[in-house]
């Protein structure tokens, strides 16, 4: 009995490299030429110059007299000019709480920089051991982790405020002790653990898109000259992940820059943010709103600093692990 073997010749595509260079310039040039299309222009313009307009106004008004804003809107200072840096130093020497925003921008850095750290050496930590180390149930917490994404951040907080300051206790046996930190004078904990939390789906499932990118080979000849996981890590991952390390600092460094809610319920009257003075500084009754519109670009001077430094690392940081090839 004889036996005949069946080779099964590989479907190609028979195009030539020419052809499929040429068919892939063709069609960058159909999407340019769609997204540099006249109406597409006009319409990016429009939708630029209303955004602008609002902002432009609350710029004007920050530099306006306190008297003059009260009176006569914005738009007048094209016919009577008047300006003054008064209202930037009334805004950072104020505030409606018993910090001034000057003491509260200090709280805020004090917040968002060891968060950012924290919950980038935490997440990048995960990510890795989620992209290269193979463990029973890896696919199952990984799904896990990504889904706590679309749980609210509201649901979270009176459970972990409870477990902050009660601590859980489960048939009188304690398994998780009270913090008593949040009457702490100066106490930045709970918030940074809160924060940290609360950034943690998102920041692993980013990290792990990039990660899990990055070549095969690679972590296999690091492997063969016997390096272990933390050299790999350390040496390998940490440098080639920069572009998503970035692009996640970004993102939580403006997100926690801006944070109210968070920063309110965790941390101590001493430790209270800029947004929390900057949301009580035009008064009681709103008339003193032209001190916010000045402490409004005083709170937005950092994070624009910090995004154009990481800048040329934003895009390409986000767009990883969105095509493969």
């Amino acid at each position: 009995m004889t036996t005949s073997t069946v080779v099964l010749e590989p479907t190609d595509d028979k195009r030539s490299a020419r052809q499929v260079a040429r068919d892939t310039r063709k069609h960058e040039a159909m999407a340019r030429k769609r997204l540099t299309s006249k109406g597409a222009t006009i319409a990016a313009v429009a939708i630029a110059f209303f955004w602008t307009i609002p902002t432009f106004g609350l710029l004007v008004t920050s530099f306006r007299p306190g008297s003059d804003t009260q009176s006569t809107g914005w738009w007048t200072v094209f016919i009577d000019p008047a300006f003054t840096l008064e209202n930037y130093r009334l805004a950072l020497t104020s505030g409606g709480t018993a910090l001034t925003l000057a003491a509260s921008f200090v709280n805020s850095l004090a917040i968002t920089i060891p968060v950012v750290l924290f919950a980038l050496a935490i997440a990048s930590l995960i990510a890795y051991a989620f992209a290269w180390i193979d463990f029973k149930g890896r696919n199952f917490f990984f799904i896990f982790i990504f889904a706590l994404q679309i749980v609210p951040l509201q649901m979270a907080l009176v459970p972990l405020l409870s477990l902050f300051s009660r601590g859980l206790t489960i048939n009188d046996v304690t398994i998780f002790p009270g913090l008593e930190l949040r009457g702490v004078e100066h106490s930045f904990a709970t918030v940074w653990i809160a924060h940290v939390i609360f950034a943690m789906p998102l920041a692993i499932f980013l990290l792990h898109n990039f990660i899990a990118e990055i070549p095969h080979e690679v972590i296999e000849a690091a492997r063969v000259d016997g390096a272990g996981h933390g050299q790999v890590f350390f040496r390998l991952i940490l440098p080639l992940a920069a572009p998503a390390l970035a692009s996640f600092a970004v993102l939580e460094f403006i997100w926690v820059w801006n944070d109210l809610l968070v920063a309110t319920i965790f941390a101590p009257s001493s430790s209270l943010p800029l947004t929390q003075s900057l949301n009580s500084l035009s008064g009681t009754w709103g008339d003193q709103w032209f001190l916010q519109s000045a402490g409004t670009f005083i709170s937005i001077l950092v994070p624009l600093i910090v995004f154009f430094l990481l800048q040329r690392f934003f895009v390409r940081g986000l767009l990883a692990g969105a095509t493969k090839g």
